[in-house]
């Protein structure tokens, strides 16, 4: 499969940019600065130089080029004068803007880009999996294929994955417009079906999973939060992690043991984002139902960043619009030894919530201890005492109750097997036909 890319416009030597912002009625200044500041972060992610920021007030945005005439003259001399070679803009933008900004930049040949595009591109630098690059590539077409203009610059931003050949002849009065829009549904239908085998496999290995009994908990929360880090320190697992944005994309599942002896499946999730474009929402809904099948969320914040609470209740949002609402979550407040001890003596102090909370560094391993403590405690209320009668043949469900749960007394009969066990609903669920007195 070949990989999509945009335009190769992302290189670590060359690429230059000026970010642009609005500041609106229902996007304040301080909105709009913090915006643009995490625009930056993802810009330097893709590898592109930030090399100056454009802010314009306005009503909404510009229906024709986002900014007005004014502000492009203004940023057309930032451009010259810093040899900018890439427009970013802090929203998504319409075929038609995108086209008319590039007009309006003439002979500065700029490349327009929008956030959402840039997020589709670190995408697909940071997808390593089957799964992850076939998802990637589906939400790139999806997101280009509205962009065409049959001029062929679009086209450019797509690999091969649009390629010519036989299927690019034109038919009887068709245009070269419909031609590419007709290969990238084409296209698109082809790695649909690829990535349908890959989700059967991928519930076959939910459905081992569920049958094992073992609890899962999904690391769930804002980009760069330190998911992969808290899993790393946990398991061990030498996962990918650095200190910029989307580092990790592909779910990754680990064994643990929590110091009473349970065993918990932690698995890593994609990072969530404000303005997370909805072609990735929905090209990844079967890594992200990663989280819908866990028992626990953990939801990771980064306390040493200033927007650490907008970023949490951009995640339960996110959390929200998928569906999730029934879940026990626990909250960890991540990269303590970043901050001081007193402000999280203070926020324990004052802070009066009826959330599962903890204070960890994922980094240290400063309160890890008490973040297994937790999960124990969230895992303890899931449970209740049951009584099961098995059949004498039946010695699996028994070996797997020893495993995952705690037995408090076993009786042999002559043709069957009576346990009772303390157990979480998903066991119980598991062994349903045995369950009696209930």
């Amino acid at each position: 499969m070949s990989k999509t890319n945009i335009n190769n416009i992302i290189d670590e030597t060359e690429s230059r940019a000026i970010l642009i912002g609005l500041i609106t009625p229902e996007n304040s200044e301080s909105e709009c600065e913090r915006s643009l500041d995490e625009l930056e972060r993802l810009a330097d992610t893709a590898g592109i130089s930030s090399c100056a920021k454009l802010v314009q007030s306005r009503m909404s945005p510009d229906a024709a080029t986002y900014i007005g005439k004014g502000k492009i003259e203004e940023a057309k001399g930032v451009i010259a004068a810093n040899d900018i070679n890439i427009a970013i803009v802090d929203d998504e933008l319409s075929p038609s803007q995108i086209r008319n900004l590039e007009d309006c930049f003439g002979e500065l040949n700029i490349e327009v880009i929008d956030r959402t595009m840039l997020i589709l591109e670190i995408f697909s630098m940071r997808a390593y999996s089957s799964e992850g690059k076939l998802q990637v590539e589906i939400a790139l077409l999806r997101y280009t294929m509205p962009r065409l203009t049959g001029k062929g610059k679009e086209m450019s931003r797509l690999g091969g994955g649009a390629g010519g050949g036989a299927g690019a002849r034109r038919g009887a009065g068709e245009t070269k417009l419909e031609v590419e829009r007709r290969n990238l549904k084409s296209r698109i239908s082809s790695l649909e079906n690829e990535l349908k085998h890959l989700e059967v496999s991928r519930e076959v290995m939910r459905a081992r999973r569920e049958k094992s009994g073992i609890p899962n908990i999904a690391i769930a929360g804002y980009t760069n939060s330190g998911k992969s880090t808290l899993l790393n320190y946990l398991t061990d697992s030498g996962i990918f992690a650095e200190d910029k944005l989307f580092a990790t994309l592909d779910p990754t599942t680990r064994k643990l043991n929590t110091p009473s002896g349970t065993e918990i499946l932690l698995t890593d999730t994609v990072g969530f984002i404000k303005k997370l474009p909805h072609h990735l929402i929905q090209a990844f809904k079967s890594t992200l139902n990663e989280i819908n099948y866990s028992d626990i969320i953990l939801l990771v914040a980064d306390i040493s960043d200033s927007e650490h609470e907008e970023q949490l209740e951009v995640a339960k949002s996110l959390l929200y619009d998928m569906g999730i609402t029934d879940k026990p979550i626990i909250i960890a407040y991540n990269k303590i030894d970043r901050i001081s001890t007193d402000i999280i003596t203070d926020r324990e102090n004052s802070v009066i919530s009826s959330e599962d909370i903890v204070y960890i560094s994922a980094a240290t391993g400063e309160g890890i201890d008490s973040l297994l403590i937790k999960i124990e405690e969230v895992l303890s209320h899931q449970k209740s005492s049951v009584n099961f009668i098995f059949p004498l043949d039946e010695q699996s469900p028994i070996n797997n109750l020893y495993k995952n749960s705690k037995v408090l007394d076993i009786e042999y009969r002559d043709d069957s097997v009576a346990v009772k066990a303390v157990v979480d609903n998903k066991t119980k669920g598991m062994y349903e036909k045995y369950l009696i007195g209930v």
